[in-house]
């Protein structure tokens, strides 16, 4: 990128009116959310053909991925939001320091998650909540997973730098085509070929490995802002601590959704793999209506810690409120339509299994009826990550999967049963809209004091 395409970029984030940047941003990274759920949810719907026990499976290997999620995600925002505001700031050197230093250390964190899974493999499943049943189909599963843990991770970092940059298009170009690939590759490895779940988990290792070398083709050619060098990698700690403090908040989000995720299938396995396979599909139809909302505030964070580093707090206020209102709105008109159509989503994936339909359209609708408020949840969580206070961040990151989530989880199911598993989500995301509010108005209250200081 020259000096004048620089100079034209430093305009568009700091002074297009917030509305129109956060939609023109949200855009791309709303398609590559929707499409990342899609691709999940289409390995979910093509293994379940294969049996309760094979969409069960699906379900326990999730955690896996929750965890490489965890560890891209967490080094991915952590350094991303440092970097958009050091290109806020104009101190694009250090930007690239920090880019190449946070891809450094997802590569090595992500190697040795590998190492260690594919030791470990049959004793994790059983851990994540395997019955003997489910065992053989989600180590054949995780085995490729494994394998490609160190490209997948290696993705979301460089995906979330091209967003925090604010070119979140050609991210959508590197997710979005490994995931339609993903698609078009899993019946074919399932079905065609013969490998069963192995064959999911095989296409979505071949598909990412793809999205690797489109993203970080955009970093080598020099169509991003920063650049990725090993010459660049620091040795300083401070710097990853730093990046590790900073992207905290996601650490726990991602990190706490996996260790809810396993308690759920371990809660759910004592009601029966129906009852795991039910949750599962659930889990994947709500993760792909929340990720309406992921990529719509993935669309604001950047607009938030650009124009933060550039001490223009009164844009970073009004760019809040906003994403909270629309966010609210988009959540509401997703729940409605899932809502709706629970009993046909749910049918796609297993409607010969009477007792996966009668738990999955339970819990499906229930969630749905509490999702309009992660809106307001969501734009306060990543407003204050965005804009380097990581500590009220994590603490609200930590409530929806964590402080509120499994408390419930283990309580509710040994006084309500089966309907206890399934009012554990919703239950924990209206508790955790309570404490939001008071963390949105405080934010809000900070932005405005900033601005006044510096008139």
């Amino acid at each position: 990128m020259n000096e004048t395409e620089r100079v034209e970029h430093y305009r568009k984030m700091t002074e297009t009116p917030v509305s129109r940047l956060i939609g023109k941003l949200a855009v791309p990274t709303i398609i590559s959310m929707l499409v990342s759920a899609i691709y999940n949810t289409a390995d979910t719907f093509f293994v379940a053909q294969l049996g309760t026990s094979a969409a069960g499976a699906v379900g326990i290997v999730f955690s896996i991925m929750a965890i490489i999620q965890a560890i891209g995600f967490t080094i991915g925002m952590g350094a991303g939001s440092i970097l958009s505001r050091q290109l806020g700031a104009k101190a694009d050197r250090e930007a690239t320091e920090t880019a190449s230093s946070g891809f450094a250390l997802a590569l090595i964190l992500s190697i040795l998650l590998a190492v260690a899974g594919i030791v470990f493999r049959p004793q994790l499943m059983r851990l994540l909540g395997a019955t003997e049943t489910i065992l053989p189909y989600a180590e054949a599963y995780a085995q490729y997973i494994f394998l490609g843990a160190p490209v997948m991770c290696c993705s979301f970092v460089m995906n979330n730098y091209l967003r925090a940059e604010g070119k979140a298009v050609y991210g959508m170009i590197g997710i979005t085509t490994g995931g339609l690939l993903n698609i078009l590759l899993d019946p074919l490895f399932i079905f065609t070929f013969g490998f069963g779940t192995a064959g999911a988990a095989m296409a979505t290792a071949l598909s990412q490995l793809i999205s690797f070398c489109i993203l970080l083709s955009f970093f080598l050619r020099g169509k991003s802002s920063v650049r990725i060098r090993l010459s660049a990698v620091s040795g300083k700690v401070k710097l990853y601590i730093r990046i590790i403090t900073t992207g905290l908040p996601t650490l726990f989000r991602q990190g706490l959704a996996s260790i809810a995720n396993v308690a759920l299938n371990v809660v759910a396995a004592s009601f029966g793999d129906a009852a795991v396979a039910a949750m599962s599909i659930a889990g994947r139809i709500n993760m792909l209506a929340f990720s309406a909302m992921l990529g719509f505030g993935q669309g604001y964070q950047p607009v938030a810690s650009f124009n933060y580093g550039a001490k223009l707090y009164e844009r970073v206020r009004e760019a809040t409120k906003f994403t909270a209102a629309a966010g609210t709105l988009i959540m509401l008109a997703v729940s409605i339509v899932c809502f709706a159509f629970a009993p046909a989503v749910i049918g796609a994936f297993r409607a010969d299994d009477v007792l996966v339909m009668e738990i999955g359209v339970k819990a499906l609708r229930l969630q749905m009826l509490l999702m309009p408020l992660t809106g307001l949840v969501t734009a306060t969580n990543m407003g204050l990550q965005s804009t380097g206070n990581s500590g009220p961040a994590t603490v609200l990151s930590m409530l929806r999967q964590g402080i509120f989530f499994l408390p419930l989880i283990l309580i509710m199911p040994k006084v309500m049963g089966i309907g206890g598993v399934i009012a554990a989500q919703p239950l924990s995301d209206a508790f955790s809209f309570v404490v939001a509010v008071f963390f949105y108005s405080s934010f809000l209250k900070m932005l405005k004091q900033k601005s006044l200081e510096i008139k």
